[in-house]
């Protein structure tokens, strides 16, 4: 079913356990959705802000799960499914129960004390992977305890991502390059943008369901065309974009495969580009070939970024820069690392990276290529392949300009 293994489970506990010891804490309070699903295999289905929910890792004992009684039959399908790692779940209510005495929301703290208490965590120190919020509350319900925050142990986890894991990001890689080619055959002057989108989007989830009928897909299709490809994150408004002969269209295609994000983004043309779009062009796919060559294990991120940033300030094109050349992505589409120009630690075998360093020229458009990168000791590994040369990106046009 392409869910992750229960030795990946079991790992990931005793790696847990271990950094307790280490850092001398209880018990380990996970509240945020996508630790959640690193420790628990469960997808939420409710948002902790409005609905808390804490899984809890003691150091000495079982795990277990808190979570509202909105989850009930989610989670009764997640057991069945064998997708979720930990049985040991307590519910608490939105309503008062007559039948039976059940704690509701505004007792959350007073059910998690309560628990704690049950499993033998009474005192000491206990991590929380974010600060504030209901927890706040629990160590007043329990005086020995005192919360510590802790997230740098489930952070500094995700870095490096097992085969399992790598091999949903390779198949997402996979299925974004068939959407790329199919996003290519859509683009043509008159057909507005939103709809390509839209049809790319449906196109891929078909495909989506024929390779992975069992897995946990989340798709998303965005494109920017002309001028407006100038915004890396998008325009507010103007939904009509319509393309046009002479446009580049700056594209993203993400899909997520059983909670795991690859990244492929790729700028095209609709008939032969300017020269001002082909040097800026050139100069992205060179930036960002030599981005990706410095993903290499002992490197650090700094040097990526400087590599992409050198192709840039030698093509004259350096005050176009105005994002970083790349991120950490897993669980989440953006992820530690994030301080890529500034951050001088050495790269590690098996992180997984965006590279899409990129320009940005106003009035004429946008040049970003995104690929996701896993670091090698020798070759990084590209999981996403779509040609990015000038003469596969271009659409030819009857009539030419």
């Amino acid at each position: 079913m392409g869910y992750l293994s229960r030795g990946v489970y079991e790992d990931r506990l005793a790696r847990i356990r271990h950094e307790l010891e280490e850092a001398d804490l209880a018990a380990l309070a996970v509240l945020t959705p996508e630790n959640f699903l690193y420790v628990s295999g469960y997808f939420l289905d409710v948002q902790p802000w409005e609905r808390p929910v804490a899984a809890i890792v003691p150091r000495d004992g079982d795990p277990f799960l808190v979570m509202h009684e909105l989850s009930t039959n989610h989670v009764r399908y997640a057991v069945e499914h064998r997708s979720m790692w930990i049985p040991d779940v307590h519910f608490y209510a939105e309503h008062y129960r007559l039948q039976r005495r059940t704690y509701v929301t505004p007792q959350w703290p007073q059910l998690v004390a309560d628990l704690l208490r049950r499993k033998g965590v009474r005192r000491g120190r206990l991590g929380v992977d974010a600060l504030g919020g209901p927890i706040a509350r629990v160590p007043d319900l329990v005086p020995g305890l005192a919360l510590v925050e802790a997230g740098r142990i489930l952070r500094e986890m995700r870095l490096v991502k097992c085969e399992e894991e790598l091999t949903l990001i390779r198949q997402g890689g996979e299925l974004s390059d068939w959407g790329q080619a199919r996003y290519r055959e859509h683009l043509a002057p008159g057909r507005p943008l939103a709809e390509i989108d839209t049809l790319v989007l449906h196109e891929l989830s078909q495909e989506a369901v024929r390779r992975f009928p069992d897995y946990k897909v989340e798709l998303r299709v965005v494109g920017l065309t002309g001028p407006n490809s100038a915004c890396p994150h998008g325009i507010s408004g103007d939904y009509r974009q319509v393309v046009e002969r002479g446009h580049g269209i700056v594209n993203i295609i993400i899909p997520r495969l059983n909670g795991y994000v690859c990244e492929n983004e790729r700028t095209f043309f609709v008939g032969p580009p300017s020269p001002e779009q082909a040097a800026a062009f050139e100069a992205a796919v060179e930036a960002q070939g030599a981005a990706t060559a410095a993903f290499v294990e002992g490197a650090t991120a700094a040097d990526v970024d400087a590599a992409a940033q050198e192709v840039f300030e030698r093509r004259g094109f350096g005050d176009r820069v105005i994002h970083r050349t790349g991120h950490g992505i897993g669980l989440a589409g953006h992820e530690y690392p994030d301080d890529i120009a500034f951050n001088y630690r050495a790269l590690a075998e098996h992180e997984v990276w965006s590279c899409e360093p990129g320009i940005y020229l106003y009035g004429v458009g946008g040049f970003r290529h995104d690929d996701t990168i896993i670091v090698k000791r020798g070759r990084p590994e590209i999981t996403t392949r779509f040609p990015r040369d000038l003469e596969s990106q271009t659409v030819p046009v009857k009539g030419g300009r």
